[in-house]
């Protein structure tokens, strides 16, 4: 059986180009291309102008957006996932942001970043392009009923025969030893 060679020391003729590597069809390059298409002008009058350059706000947005997409919402998995991922490298334009700048960036402009994210699937149905899948926002919280104090043991359990849900109690439930408790 014939292999490819193993050759990992050959340099490229050319730089790479992360457009290349990227199908069309991705889900990055659309999100980048809803993000660009959006009005961010309040996000970038938000910015004084002082200091080093900043990362435009449609990179930090869309790797959000993207991150959040596929399921990374951490800052520090995104700012990892610009080095690792293609996908997250062509949306941040080969650099890699601080995930001190991409917590921040979340923390200061909450309301326009929930607000662009909900427009993106909107878009997305507007243009007919089911590349998401199902997207749900959901922020229940359920309250446990599970304490060490209020946990039923497998012997306390055989012992009384009573399986409880919710408020009710369910009777006569054969124990481990075959007699019906009441």
């Amino acid at each position: 059986m014939a292999f490819h060679p193993i050759d990992r020391d050959t340099d490229y003729l050319l730089p790479a180009s992360v457009q290349e590597w990227l199908p069309e069809t991705h889900l990055a390059r659309y999100v980048v291309d809803v993000v660009e298409g959006l009005d961010l002008s309040s996000l970038e009058r938000a910015y004084a102008g002082r200091g080093s350059e900043a990362y435009h706000p449609a990179t930090l947005l869309s790797l959000l957006i993207y991150g959040y997409a596929t399921g990374t919402f951490s800052s520090r998995k995104i700012e990892r996932a610009t080095y690792d991922s293609l996908a997250f490298r062509y949306i941040a334009c080969n650099r890699h942001p601080h995930h001190d700048t991409l917590a921040s960036f979340r923390k200061r402009f909450g309301k326009e970043f929930e607000s662009a994210f909900v427009q993106v699937p909107q878009v997305a149905r507007e243009n007919q392009v089911s590349r998401f899948g199902t997207v749900s926002l959901d922020g229940t919280k359920i309250h446990a009923n599970a304490s060490r104090h209020s946990a039923l043991s497998y012997p306390k359990f055989v012992t009384t025969g009573n399986i409880y849900c919710g408020n009710s109690r369910l009777q006569g439930v054969r124990s481990a030893s075959g007699t019906t408790r009441a």
